[in-house]
C-alpha cells in the first residue's frame, strides 16, 4: 500500500493554517455551557433526540440501587474546509459511577475501526 506521504502528496489541514474564526471555547461544565450563548442550543437538541428515541424514561428510584450519573460531553463539528458547522453536546453515562455486575454485566461497541478491517483484508489476500 502506498500513502499520500510517500508520494508526496501533501494536502495542509485548513482548519490549522490561518483559518480564523470566532468559535465559542469547549466548556468544562454544564454550567459553563449554559452562559454561552452557543452552547444551550446543542444541549437542548440532544436533550430533545434523546426523548425522541425513546433513549431512557424517567422512572422513581427503586431502594438499595446505584445510580448511574450522567455528563455532558463537548466539541465543535467543522466542514472539510476548516469552518465551523455545529456545536455538538452529548449526554452520556459516566462510567466511573457503574459497578460490573450491578449496573452492566458486559459491554459492546458496535464499530469496527478501520485498522481492524485492513487486517482483516490483508490477511485473507495473503491466504488467498
Amino acid at each position: 500500500m502506498v500513502t499520500h506521504a510517500q508520494v508526496g502528496i501533501v494536502k495542509p489541514n485548513p482548519r490549522f493554517h490561518g483559518y480564523t474564526s470566532h468559535t465559542s471555547p469547549i466548556p468544562k461544565s454544564p454550567f459553563v455551557a449554559l452562559s454561552d450563548p452557543n452552547w444551550p442550543d446543542a444541549m437542548y437538541d440532544e436533550y430533545n433526540a434523546l426523548i425522541k428515541n425513546s433513549t431512557w424514561v424517567l422512572v422513581p428510584k427503586p431502594s438499595n440501587v446505584n445510580v448511574v450519573r450522567s455528563m455532558w460531553l463537548f466539541q465543535h463539528k467543522y466542514h472539510a474546509d476548516g469552518s465551523l458547522t455545529k456545536y455538538k453536546a452529548r449526554l452520556v453515562a459516566n462510567g466511573r459511577s457503574q459497578q460490573f455486575g450491578v449496573d452492566c454485566d458486559d459491554t459492546f461497541s458496535p464499530f469496527v475501526k478501520s485498522a481492524t478491517v485492513r487486517t482483516v483484508l490483508s490477511l485473507a489476500l495473503s491466504r488467498n
